[in-house]
């Protein structure tokens, strides 16, 4: 079959499929066609990734010696190198400046500090691969020059140790969202996965927190916040904030998901939702699956006191008779397409999280199979000019607008100043 003739038959494949609808499986032809199609879009704005974790597997495996690990050279360790980011079309990468819950008041500046700086080593040392973006326009530039935008996003807010100053700090080294916790509530935000202890945001200091992004122009990242930090960010920022990478709670349980309530906000402030792809987020029978096995260690764990051995024997044999469900390409689509019927078209992106999550949907092994996920989507029947939103159209939008806001607050208020009581304690005096 000729080549204008296969483009036929995939086309009206996809005419007949009703529109974001799961489809069965196609045919070989039409699979074909759907995936040199998405490629053909990605080839025509930047694909935008929200978070990335590689640097802090730098840090894990060679304490950031870029010398150590070559990410020009093939690593099958890692889910990122720079022929599978090439292989995957990626326009624009928010690399996470990852803080450890742990280091609230043990150095998480300190760390911070020592990520941003292992980001912009990393594109200073791939010029040909890499360049560094701080704005919007910078992402559209360097995807024209056949680049890749390496961005910052620092995740969790306990790194800017209770400062105000060290917030703009952070801006001015190029981070360009911040995501406001991280596991752990810290001392002016609460956060999805631990107690509350503000009932959202800390009056006054957690709000000016937010007043100040914004005034910056810092995107406001509500991944891995509390319910009630979200409403209370969406009710004060007068900038888009994004979801850097989570899914729809109406599909997967998971409580870093997002509730259908929230989704419906998040159209009226213009942010962005990004989807996920850490298997727990994407599968809730898998999710259910993980709470049993996490059950069954524990008591397992008060079984097997002295007995580590045969603790993991057992939970071996568990395992073997109760094997984990996996999630899938097409659930991470399925997720999208909840997103977009929520949201809207208009607020709704990727946000893989790869390099920090232990495992993958089957489909989305790496940062190459980025295009398959988007071969998914024209497989559903997603206009081109919707995919291109949700490529990178959206975020980029999102970007422009908090640089709008941002140069208008500059005209009305100088920086929020705001520094909360040290978690060292008071230094001692000098005599």
């Amino acid at each position: 079959m000729t080549r204008p003739a296969l483009f036929f038959l995939a086309t009206a494949l996809l005419a007949a499929a009703p529109l974001y609808a799961q489809q069965p499986a196609p045919s070989t032809a039409a699979d074909s066609m759907a995936l040199a199609h998405a490629r053909e879009i990605m080839r025509s704005i930047p694909l935008i990734d929200g978070h990335n974790d590689l640097p802090f597997e730098l840090r894990e495996r060679v304490d950031g010696n870029l010398d150590s690990l070559d990410i020009a050279s093939p690593q099958d360790s890692l889910m990122t190198d720079i022929a599978r980011l090439r292989e995957g079309q990626v326009g624009g990468q928010f690399f996470a400046a990852y803080v450890p819950s742990e280091l609230t008041g043990y150095g998480a500046a300190r760390f911070a500090l020592m990520q941003i700086d292992l980001i912009h080593r990393l594109a200073e040392r791939y010029p040909e691969t890499f360049e560094f973006a701080r704005s919007a326009e910078d992402i559209r530039r360097i995807f024209d020059q056949g680049k890749i935008a390496a961005l910052i996003g620092i995740e969790g807010g306990h790194a800017i140790e209770g400062s105000l100053d060290v917030l703009r700090t952070y801006y001015d080294l190029g981070v360009r969202y911040m995501t406001l916790t991280h596991w752990a509530t810290h001392d002016w935000a609460d956060a999805a996965t631990d107690d509350p202890e503000w009932q959202g945001l800390r009056p006054g200091f957690g709000e000016d927190v937010i007043r100040e992004m914004n005034r910056l122009g810092m995107l406001v990242d509500l991944s891995h916040v509390s319910d009630s930090t979200m409403v209370d960010v969406l009710r004060l920022s007068r900038a888009p904030v994004i979801y850097s990478h989570s899914s729809a709670r109406a599909i997967d349980h998971h409580v870093r998901n997002v509730p259908d309530d929230i989704l419906r906000i998040l159209g009226t402030n213009g942010g962005v939702i990004m989807t996920n792809f850490a298997p727990d987020y994407v599968s809730e029978e898998l999710r259910l699956w993980s709470e049993r096995a996490g059950a069954v260690r524990d008591s397992l764990r008060a079984s097997y006191v002295d007995d580590t051995a045969g603790m993991r024997d057992a939970y071996r044999a568990w395992r073997e008779v109760n094997s984990a469900p996996q999630a899938t390409l097409s659930q991470v689509a399925d997720h999208i397409d909840h997103l977009v019927t929520t949201a809207g078209i208009d607020h709704v992106g990727i946000g893989s999280d790869f390099d920090g999550i232990g495992s993958t949907p089957v489909g989305l092994e790496d940062v190459s199979t980025f295009p398959d996920l988007i071969a998914e989507l024209v497989r559903r029947g997603y206009p081109d000019e919707d995919i291109r939103k949700i490529l990178g159209g959206n975020l980029l939008r999102a970007l422009d607008r908090a640089e709008e806001v941002a140069a208008q607050m500059k005209r009305e208020t100088g920086p929020y100043v705001g520094t909360l009581p040290s978690p060292y304690g008071e230094p001692p005096e000098e005599e």
